[in-house]
């Protein structure tokens, strides 16, 4: 039985399966270049296209991904929450990502906070206007905003950036609130997203980990699943589909 609220912390892990490559490791390179190295202010200032063209292939690539069973389970659990409690609206799940690729979005997920922001969203650099663009490839490299032709930039949190106040705020609430989280391909190293678990952990909930490796989380997990999401999420939640409902 799951206690609800149900909270769901997602890394790059759970879309690793579908062919997106990871932030970090071996596949983490491109060119000669680490993400930390492209993903500034400072690194767009210099050089936009150069950062621009990183970003045009990771999106040539994850236009290629499809949603995996991970991200398909998520989908269901979600619309059985919502069917536990009646006339509850979205509150008693709450999917929390990291990733930038979409993925969770083309699988049907609604209730979805977006620490990072997204791959398909551009932002004006002049004017703030942001835009959903799923074009593969971009007609131009740098692209400029349609109003006012100022440079475009993907619409990201980049090293050095702060996250949207308001989404955190969000994040951060769900958390406290959650009896149940589960942290599913996510480092754990990444701040403040990893320490949303712990916050969850000090208010009472059960925390789940789902990940083929230790991270830091591990030791305050209550339960662990070791091996790909795509494989441990569905199994758990066929072993788990009941939702208790008291604590709201």
């Amino acid at each position: 039985m799951i206690d609800l609220p149900l909270v769901v912390l997602t890394g790059a892990g759970v879309s690793a399966e579908s062919g997106v490559p990871t932030f970090r490791g071996p596949d983490g390179l491109w060119r000669s270049f680490r993400p930390e190295d492209l993903a500034t202010p400072e690194a767009f200032a210099r050089d936009p296209k150069l950062v621009w063209e990183w970003y045009a292939w990771r999106r040539e690539v994850v236009a290629q991904c499809a949603p995996n069973a991970a991200h398909r389970t998520l989908v269901e659990i979600e619309a059985e929450a919502a069917r536990a409690v009646s006339g509850s609206g979205h509150g008693n799940f709450t999917l929390i990502t990291q990733n930038v690729d979409g993925l969770h979005e083309a699988a049907g997920s609604r209730n979805l906070l977006r620490l990072h922001g997204s791959l398909w969203s551009l932002r004006c650099t002049r004017e703030g206007l942001r835009f959903e663009d799923r074009r593969v490839p971009l007609s131009q490299l740098p692209p400029v905003c349609p109003q006012c032709d100022a440079l475009l930039r993907p619409d990201v949190v980049w090293f050095g950036e702060r996250l949207d106040s308001q989404v955190l705020e969000a994040a951060w609430a769900a958390a406290a609130g959650a009896a149940t989280l589960i942290v599913i391909g996510a480092s754990a190293v990444v701040q403040p997203a990893a320490s949303l678990a712990l916050v969850a952990k000090q208010n009472g909930a059960r925390l789940i980990e789902i990940n083929p490796d230790e991270t830091p989380l591990s030791a305050y997990a209550d339960e662990i699943l070791r091996g790909p999401a795509a494989i441990e999420l569905p199994r758990w939640w066929k072993a788990h589909s009941v939702f208790d409902t008291s604590r709201r």
